[in-house]
């Protein structure tokens, strides 16, 4: 059987959603409809804004991204979605460090501006990188979701689906703290920081297309309340069957909660 036809193609109110077979397919699938995105957006944009997500269900969908040849990466002006307070670039688990590792050093982007959540007047920063993301119209986002249903750091205490803010300074949650520490980016909980620097959920959902990539048992329980559930900032990953041009890949094992539902209006 073709990995195309083992494909499961949903939807969840305006949300399109597709399951594949293995975490790998779903970060190549991810990482395909992103390229034909840059590809269109080159030919109608000299430059072009895109929010790259970092964590470990990223990971196969970068890696699929810049092995793609032939991208406009010259016209990309990437931006970071959220950043933890008090991490330099240089720690292992900063996410500017995952985004070096994975991203920037392999493309030749026209710029890269990271969140420097490491300085000291936080406030002023989360001014700043809100103009720089005005200035540079994102038009195409790659997120994730967390166990917890965060988008970004936008943690179930934090999101406001109204924010006036398009960048600020938040606390996270123990759940968010312990997914860290699960995933392997710190030993404890302890060493995770309690707070970060995050796009809101309205700078998010202005941007006109995302792909969402969602993998492993740990994100099941999620992605059923994600997808059925209300719609409601207890679980911010809901508000995404809002979005007009959005799509979530999901691999069989973080799908396994949805059963057999094929679509919801």
């Amino acid at each position: 059987m073709k990995v195309d036809e083992e494909v499961r193609h949903l939807r969840f109110g305006a949300l399109k959603v597709e399951v594949h077979p293995t975490r790998n397919a779903a970060g190549a699938a991810a990482a395909q409809a992103a390229a034909v995105a840059l590809r269109s957006l080159s030919r109608e944009e000299t430059s072009i804004g895109v929010i790259f997500a970092t964590g470990v269900s990223q990971l196969e969908t970068v890696r699929a991204l810049v092995a793609i040849p032939g991208l406009p990466w010259e016209q990309v002006r990437g931006l970071h979605l959220d950043e933890y307070v008090g991490l330099n670039a240089d720690h292992p688990a900063s996410f500017r460090h995952f985004l070096h590792d994975h991203l920037t050093r392999h493309v030749a982007m026209k710029e890269f501006c990271p969140i420097p959540a490491d300085r000291q007047d936080l406030d002023q920063v989360c001014r700043d990188y809100a103009e720089i993301v005005r200035r540079a119209r994102p038009r195409l986002a790659l997120l994730g979701i967390g166990e917890n249903g965060h988008l970004a750091f936008n943690d179930p205490g934090e999101a406001d689906f109204a924010d006036p803010l398009d960048v600020k300074i938040v606390t996270l949650d123990p759940l968010c703290r312990e997914q860290q520490v699960a995933e392997g980016w710190f030993r404890t909980v302890e060493e995770v920081p309690r707070s970060a620097i995050t796009l809101t959920i309205p700078a998010i959902l202005r941007v006109p297309s995302l792909i969402v990539t969602v993998i492993g048992t740990r994100k099941t329980k999620i992605m059923w309340r994600a997808l059925h559930g209300p719609i409601s900032p207890d679980c911010p990953a809901s508000i995404l069957r809002t979005h007009p041009d959005a799509v979530v890949y999901l691999d069989r094992e973080s799908a396994a909660a949805l059963g057999e539902v094929e679509a919801e209006s």
